[in-house]
C-alpha cells in the first residue's frame, strides 16, 4: 500500500483542496495532518479568538473526515520534525503542501524540503490553494509584481481558474499513525465569536449569496452601510482555508450580476496582497513605500493609543467599530478603513501598533491582508493616494446616517436621535453632561494639521 501525507496548514477544507486530490490520485491511503506548531505561539500568533476558531476547524475538519472514512491526525512540535517523523511511521513517499507567501510558511516549507530530503521522501507544493490565482502567475513587464490594484484587478480577470475540485468521496487513512486529541476552544474569546468550521463557512456563504446577490440592499449596493451589515463575512472562513477563494469566485461569476462582480473584486482584493507580500516578504514589518514619517511613539502616544483600543476617542463611529471589534473578534471593512485611518493620520501613531491590535483580536488576523491593509491606509503602502484622511464624522454620517450602527455599539448615546450621534459634543451642554461620553482626544482640523506637517504637505 502506497501512502502519502497532507500538512494541512490554513487551508482546513475537502472541498476543493488540491494537495490532498493531488494525494489521493498518488497513493493507496492518505494521512491528512495538522501539526499544532509552537512557532505560531512564539510568534504571538495565537490569540484566543483565532484558537477559537481554529479548534472549530479542525473539529469540522475531522468530522468530516471520518463520515468519508478517514481521520484528522494532530501532532504538536516543530512542524519539519513531526511531518518527518509522521512520513517515516507511515512509509510515505510523499508530502502534499499548500504554498504561502509569508516569510515565516517560505522557512516552514524550506525546513519541510530539508527534513524530508534527507529520508527520501518528496515535497509537493501546490499553488493557488489559498488564493484564486497563484501569487505571480501575472507580473507586469519589467516587476515581479503589481504595486497598484487596478492594473492587477484587470490581469487578474483575464486569468483563467483552475477547476474547483470536489470534496472526495472516501479518503482511506492508515490506521497506525497516532496522534492527538483535538484542541478545544479557550477562555477569553470575543462573546460574539462566530462558530469556525468548512461546514459553517459553506452554509454562510450560500446563505448570505442568496440575499447578497439580488435584490434591494444587495452588496453591491450596500457593501459599506454599517449599520446593514451586508458583507458576507467569510473572511475569518478564507483566512483559515474553510473556503476555497477559487470556489467561491467561480460561484459568484457564475451567479452573474452587479452585487456578484462587488464580490468578486474582493476576492481579487485578497489575491493582490498576496503576490505583493510574496514579492516583498519584509513588507509585513517595513513600510512597502516610505514616506519618511516620524510616528508618535507609544510612549508619547500611550494615552491616545488607550482611548483608540478601548473605544472612548470621543469619535462615536470610530468607537463603536473599536467596540465590535472586541466582542465579535471582527470588524466591518468600512470600519476598519475608519479606525486605521484615524489612529495613522489624525492621532500620527505608527500603524504596526494598530495592526498588532487587530491582530490580537481578528479572527480573520493575518500576517498578509492585516499588514498591508493597514500600510494602504497609513500611506505606505500601495494606495495611489497615500495622503488622503478619512474624516470620521463625514464617514459616519455618510454609511450609518441614522446612527443606527453607533447606537449599536456605544450605549452611552442610544438616546441621541437620528445624525447628531456623530457629533455629540454640538448637543446642547444639559443633554451633553448626561451622556458619561468622553470629548474627542483631539479636534479633527489639529489632527490633519500635523499630519499634513509631518509629510511635508502644509
Amino acid at each position: 500500500m502506497t501512502v502519502a501525507v497532507v500538512l494541512f496548514t490554513s487551508d482546513l477544507r475537502l472541498h476543493d483542496h488540491p494537495p490532498l486530490h493531488a494525494a489521493l490520485a498518488a497513493a493507496d491511503e492518505v494521512v491528512p495532518l495538522f501539526v499544532r506548531d509552537p512557532g505560531v505561539h512564539a510568534a504571538g500568533f495565537d490569540v484566543p479568538n483565532r484558537v477559537a476558531f481554529l479548534a472549530d476547524c479542525l473539529a469540522d475538519l475531522d468530522a468530516s473526515l471520518r463520515e468519508r472514512g478517514g481521520r484528522l491526525v494532530v501532532r504538536s512540535g516543530p512542524v519539519a520534525e513531526e511531518v518527518a517523523a509522521v512520513a517515516a511511521e507511515c512509509g510515505a513517499a510523499e508530502v502534499h503542501l499548500a504554498a504561502g507567501v509569508t516569510a515565516y510558511a517560505h522557512h516552514r516549507e524550506e525546513r519541510l524540503r530539508r527534513a524530508l530530503g534527507e529520508r527520501g521522501v518528496a515535497l509537493r507544493v501546490h499553488d493557488a490553494v489559498v488564493t484564486a490565482v497563484a501569487p505571480g502567475a501575472v507580473a507586469p513587464a519589467g516587476s515581479d509584481h503589481y504595486s497598484v490594484f487596478t492594473p492587477y484587478f484587470r490581469r487578474w480577470t483575464d486569468e483563467r481558474l483552475r477547476p474547483a475540485h470536489r470534496a472526495p468521496r472516501s479518503v482511506p487513512v492508515p490506521s497506525a499513525v497516532r496522534g492527538q486529541p483535538l484542541p478545544s476552544r479557550p477562555s477569553g474569546i470575543s462573546p460574539g465569536l462566530a462558530a469556525g468550521g468548512e461546514s459553517a463557512g459553506r452554509e454562510r456563504f450560500s446563505r448570505w449569496s442568496g440575499r447578497g446577490f439580488d435584490g434591494p440592499g444587495s452588496y453591491a449596493e450596500g457593501q459599506d452601510d454599517l449599520a446593514g451589515d451586508l458583507t458576507s463575512r467569510l473572511s475569518p472562513y478564507l483566512h483559515f482555508g474553510a473556503l476555497s477563494p477559487a470556489e467561491l469566485v467561480q460561484r459568484a461569476r457564475a451567479h452573474g450580476g452587479p452585487a456578484a462582480d462587488a464580490f468578486v473584486r474582493q476576492l481579487c482584493w485578497r489575491d493582490f496582497h498576496h503576490q505583493v507580500l510574496a514579492a516583498r516578504p519584509e513588507a509585513s514589518v517595513r513600510d512597502y513605500r516610505t514616506r519618511g514619517d516620524r510616528w508618535r511613539t507609544e510612549d508619547e502616544a500611550a494615552e491616545d493609543i488607550a482611548a483608540w483600543r478601548e473605544g472612548r476617542t470621543g469619535y462615536p463611529v470610530v468607537d463603536a467599530a473599536m467596540r465590535q471589534l472586541r466582542h465579535e473578534g471582527w470588524m466591518h471593512n468600512r470600519a476598519r478603513l475608519l479606525t486605521a485611518s484615524f489612529l495613522t493620520k489624525t492621532l500620527y501613531v505608527d500603524w504596526r501598533i494598530g495592526a498588532r491590535h487587530f491582530l490580537d483580536w481578528l479572527v480573520d488576523g493575518d500576517v498578509v491582508n492585516n499588514q498591508l491593509n493597514w500600510q494602504w491606509v497609513a500611506g505606505t503602502g500601495t494606495d495611489t493616494r497615500p495622503h488622503r484622511v478619512l474624516n470620521p464624522v463625514l464617514q459616519g454620517r455618510r454609511h450609518d446616517p441614522d446612527g443606527v450602527y453607533v447606537r449599536r455599539w456605544v450605549p452611552e448615546l442610544a438616546d441621541v436621535p437620528g445624525g447628531k450621534v456623530h457629533e455629540p459634543w454640538r448637543l446642547p451642554e444639559a443633554e451633553r453632561s448626561r451622556l458619561r461620553y468622553p470629548d474627542p482626544l483631539i479636534g479633527l482640523a489639529d489632527g490633519l494639521a500635523r499630519f499634513r506637517r509631518a509629510r511635508g504637505r502644509d
